[in-house]
């Protein structure tokens, strides 16, 4: 439609560089600038801004933003009334989910939630914490960290919350894991008022098949080969049952092409278990998107 236009909000900092090329794998090339907020896109109908995602929450349901994307753990923390569109799981470089968790130090008095009683808490996530605090029945002072959350105790603060994904800047930094609070993942949201608007929608719908099936790409990859008809049945039972494959016969030869889809983790146990079964010609390929 003639001067539609669908405003959509990146996430600057750690999500962006893989959001970037999540999209790009959608078939939308966005150019980010060294600095400033305005995003270039390959689509005139969409006005791109490179934003906190722990803003773009706020800003989905003010309609300042007609789109977003943010993780659980921002929503949440926001309280912002939004429309989860998909759910794109993928957490800074990986398809995966972060954790927001409860740290002390390691060698501390504190062993147990019920012991930061009265105690100071330090996180960015200041209602995620109050929220779990008081689901615990523990009245603990939880003060906002402007950064660096982890350097905060014994001097600064009793414990932190903080987010995750392998532990190692707890560990360096003396730090145990007292508790798993919430785990995240990244979300497409809208609001109300663009869902309502058919232009809007349709278009929306249209960015989250193409960005969910770029997400499962990022998972997926196509194995093609050889395989003898002979062999055609034990080949079958051991081919991952992701997808049906398709199966074609050679012209002239007792032989079959088969083509399938297959997780990538998968691969390096099932390529050489097929060429031991007589399978040859074995090609992986990437899979930029898969739409199911």
């Amino acid at each position: 439609m003639e001067n539609q236009k669908l405003k959509l909000g990146i996430p600057k900092g750690s999500l962006q560089e893989y959001t970037l090329k999540i999209f790009k794998a959608a078939g939308f090339d966005i150019e980010a600038p060294e600095r400033g907020y305005f995003l270039t896109i390959d689509d005139p109908e969409i006005d791109c801004y490179l934003l906190r995602p722990q803003e773009i929450p706020r800003y989905v349901e003010e309609g300042k933003l007609d789109l977003g994307i943010s993780g659980d753990d921002w929503i949440q923390e926001s309280k912002a009334k939004i429309i989860e569109v998909c759910d794109l799981k993928y957490a800074k470089q990986k398809i995966k989910k972060v954790k927001w968790v409860l740290a002390v130090p390691k060698n501390g008095k504190i062993k147990t939630i019920k012991d930061l009683q009265g105690k100071i808490i330090s996180t960015e996530a200041v209602n995620l914490a109050k929220d779990y605090f008081k689901k615990q029945k523990v009245r603990a002072r939880v003060e906002f960290s402007w950064g660096a959350t982890e350097v905060k105790p014994p001097r600064f603060a009793d414990a932190i919350v903080d987010i995750t994904e392998t532990g190692a800047s707890l560990r360096a930094n003396n730090l145990k894991i007292l508790d798993t609070i919430f785990l995240s993942s990244t979300k497409l949201i809208t609001n109300k008022a663009a869902w309502r608007d058919g232009w809007k929608k349709e278009k929306i719908k249209a960015m989250s098949l193409l960005v969910q099936g770029a997400v499962k790409g990022e998972e997926v990859v196509g194995l093609m080969m050889h395989v003898p008809r002979e062999k055609m049945n034990k080949a079958l039972k051991i081919l991952p049952k992701f997808k049906s494959p398709t199966i074609k016969k050679i012209v002239g030869k007792e032989w079959y092409d088969v083509i399938i889809s297959c997780r990538e983790k998968e691969i390096r146990e099932l390529i050489p278990r097929l060429k031991r079964l007589g399978c040859q010609g074995i090609v992986e390929f990437p899979a930029n998107k898969v739409v199911l």
